[in-house]
């Protein structure tokens, strides 16, 4: 998927995914939807199968959880309840990755203009930017009316116009497939990252190039450099 767009070398915006890429939330989100399961008394879910349910926003993580003979009435409900225990316990054990908060210092130092992106509802999103990045990063969009969640190209969009920023000359960094998807939608490159939701193998069957892949958030501003010196 990657190999449709080329990483060019005069590279001077990154937008981020958050979940899974700056910040490690699985154990919140897992604490979150098994709340929502217990109250329906519904069937509870291991860290590791949220793993594979998230990526597509609140609507389609409680969906994937719930079982499917669920009375539909029910959804919303659920819902409802994920996302009022999320909104109150977001913070709880979330917490950047090794290594992010520097990799931002230092690409905010180099002079990149950054934005997160995230299928998380927008209130969240604001509330973990503030604690986290905003000290680096310019802009944080979530969830919100009007505009598409990813792998829609909206919210990409919104946050390049916030930073004034051409697509041409940016990266996606992520974490899945639904970030391999986005950044083909605007389009621009992608940067895989294999320190969060997803394997690399997982990335790779999903249209990965393992030479836009890096292991730690210390490779990231490397990576960047060595592209300004390419011609």
């Amino acid at each position: 998927m990657t190999d449709k767009v080329n990483i060019r070398n005069s590279i001077d915006t990154i937008v981020f995914d958050l979940d899974g890429t700056l910040l490690n939330t699985l154990e919140d989100l897992t604490d979150s939807v098994n709340h929502a399961m217990r109250q329906f008394r519904l069937p509870e879910h291991t860290i590791e199968e949220i793993r594979t349910f998230v990526g597509n926003g609140a609507a389609k993580l409680i969906e994937r959880a719930i079982p499917q003979d669920t009375e539909h009435g029910s959804y919303e409900e659920i819902l409802d309840a994920f996302r009022q225990h999320y909104q109150e316990h977001c913070e709880e054990k979330t917490g950047p990755y090794e290594g992010v908060l520097k990799m931002l210092e230092q690409l905010h130092g180099a002079g990149y203009r950054m934005a997160i992106v995230s299928n998380k509802p927008d209130g969240a999103v604001k509330q973990l930017y503030g604690k986290y990045f905003a000290a680096w990063v310019q802009s944080a969009i979530g969830e919100h009316p009007g505009a598409g969640k990813k792998p829609a190209p909206d919210m990409v969009c919104q946050a390049l116009a916030e930073l004034n920023a051409d697509a041409a000359h940016a990266v996606y960094v992520g974490d899945s497939e639904v970030d391999l998807q986005t950044a083909a939608n605007v389009p621009m490159p992608c940067i895989s990252v294999l320190w969060g939701f997803r394997t690399k193998e997982e990335l790779l069957a999903a249209g990965a190039a393992d030479l836009h892949m890096i292991r730690t958030p210390q490779e990231l501003p490397a990576y960047l450099r060595r592209l300004e010196q390419a011609e």
